[in-house]
């Protein structure tokens, strides 16, 4: 199969650029860009896409495209501060604007080329430096008011550079250049599709475990449930499936669990409450990142000991997806800042006791979908709203108790229920769920004063869950939010609606 080669210099978009080429249908991998020649070599790329980054070329120790790529003869394409580096690179000249570009601009192309019309483009800028000469061979392709060299081309060799970012929805002309460029340009064929990425990962799970028995950890989250209905098809019978009830789950969760792997998934099930448990190790701890370790670790112990239970077992199935390790800055996104610790990434304990299984760890949600409308999972299944590792405990801000988790899970129902008879569950809303905040406030009820907790109620749309924007919610909807979450969970007197974007925020509170 064709694929791209994405080399990564620390843009917190990089895994954009990954999105956009696998929708065009060609497969691709990003590397950190100081990744050994052997490894990325190995990919046999049709070409090469760097990725933006926060540092200036010119920097004592910025990282520099690797020889190996520029000796490749292959096509180019650099991004940002990709295209900075290849300009250094080359020849040419990248200097500090005197006026920095942050969001949106314009830019005009200056010559006919296939990858970028003729005319005006709206496009997004992130950049402090801009790019003074040309490489030799190159020609200016674009330019914006701060910058007199947007985009630049080396027609012989085949190597573009791009100032402004193509892969966020903010520039409407960048799928068709990312995907002109891969096909048109590389030649890649395309042949990523639902069908293929399933045969893929079966063929990876079956190299990687053999004959041994496997375990997964099932949450009813969209994304475990396809890594353990996909490691099903490949190994069979070889793997048991266990559900962990953390006390962290919305209501009716783990019942819903049990009966959608027990009569739907098939296999073996060992359900096991650990509640409790959870919840003693949580006492007191209101620091986020501490919770999510606190979770990571709890999990895995509990995994090792229905392991031991069940024999030899040195395998274990995680839903760990892109975004996950975007976040996490983990082993494989050293240049890039950690956002917060995912449970199943940098949330592990340093003395893990199996070998992780992780066949969706390079998929984006949607794709994640695809493979399990591919692998015959319900639509209810498939299509359900997604929801974190660490569970209600990082809905719950502050410390958390039993108390103030039933009374999260409750205004968490009632905001779902009244999504679903509104038809907005699906489409309408990528993401939504109620936080509880551990900020108290005057009310009046009943003509008496309370002082009692605050709902903060959050729905987003969002359709590669990196950015996101608040959902637009009728009002008469949230009226109803409101007065129902008021009038029938006790504790909490206010109810107030985040309309902020990610970024700044994450689509979680915590």
């Amino acid at each position: 199969m064709d694929s791209i080669a994405i080399l990564d210099f620390g843009s917190q978009y990089s895994q954009l650029i990954a999105r956009r080429v696998r929708e065009a249908q060609v497969y691709c991998e990003l590397f950190p860009w100081d990744t050994p020649a052997d490894t990325v070599l190995a990919l046999r790329p049709r070409g090469w896409i760097l990725s933006g980054g926060p540092a200036s070329v010119y920097a004592s120790g910025a990282p520099q495209i690797p020889g190996y790529v520029l000796a490749s003869g292959l096509p180019i394409l650099g991004i940002c501060y990709g295209m900075q580096a290849l300009t250094h690179a080359l020849g040419g000249v990248v200097a500090a604007s005197a006026t920095r570009e942050y969001g949106p601009a314009e830019v005009e192309s200056l010559r006919d080329d296939p990858l970028l019309p003729g005319g005006r483009h709206p496009v997004w800028m992130s950049h402090g430096d801009r790019i003074e000469r040309v490489p030799p061979g190159f020609l200016p392709l674009a330019r914006s008011a701060n910058s007199p060299i947007a985009a630049m081309v080396d027609p012989t060799t085949r190597r573009y550079g791009l100032q402004f970012h193509p892969e966020v929805r903010h520039t409407p002309v960048g799928p068709a250049l990312l995907r002109g460029f891969v096909i048109d340009v590389c030649g890649a064929e395309p042949e990523w599709t639902a069908a293929s990425i399933l045969s893929t990962a079966v063929e990876r799970v079956r190299a990687q475990v053999g004959a041994q028995p496997v375990i997964a950890g099932v949450s009813g989250g969209v994304d475990s449930a396809v890594a353990a209905a996909l490691v099903r098809r490949a190994v069979g019978d070889q793997l048991t499936n266990i559900f962990v009830n953390t006390g962290m789950l919305r209501q009716g969760e783990p019942e819903a669990v049990v009966e959608a792997f027990g009569e739907r998934a098939g296999g073996r099930l060992c359900a096991v409450d650990a509640s409790e448990s959870f919840l003693d190790a949580l006492a007191g701890v209101t620091d986020p990142e501490a919770k999510r370790r606190i979770i990571g670790e709890k999990f895995i112990r509990s995994f090792e000991e229905q392991a031991r239970r069940l024999g030899s077992v040195h395998y274990l199935v995680q839903g760990t997806i892109y975004p996950d390790v975007v976040e996490s800055s983990g082993p494989d996104r050293r240049v890039a800042a950690r956002i917060k610790t995912h449970h199943n990434v940098g949330g592990l304990p340093a003395d893990l006791g199996f070998d992780l299984v992780e066949p969706l760890r390079y998929l984006f949600k949607d794709e994640v979908r695809a493979v399990g409308e591919a692998l015959g999972l319900p639509e209810a299944l498939v299509w359900r709203q997604p929801f974190p590792g660490p569970g209600l405990a990082v809905r719950c801000l502050g410390e958390v108790s039993l108390e103030r988790l039933n009374r999260l899970r409750a205004a968490d129902k009632i905001m779902l229920d009244e999504l679903e008879a509104a038809g907005m569950l699906r489409g309408d809303t990528a993401q939504a769920f109620a936080v509880l905040l551990p900020v108290r406030s005057v009310g009046v009820m009943g003509d008496e004063r309370t002082y009692a907790e605050t709902i903060a109620l959050r729905a987003v749309t969002t359709e590669d869950f990196m950015t996101a924007d608040w959902a637009r919610l009728p009002y008469d909807l949230l009226a109803r939010l409101s007065n129902r979450i008021v009038n029938e969970v006790p504790g909490v007197n206010r109810v107030v609606y985040d309309i902020t974007t990610k970024p700044p925020a994450t689509i979680e509170w915590e």
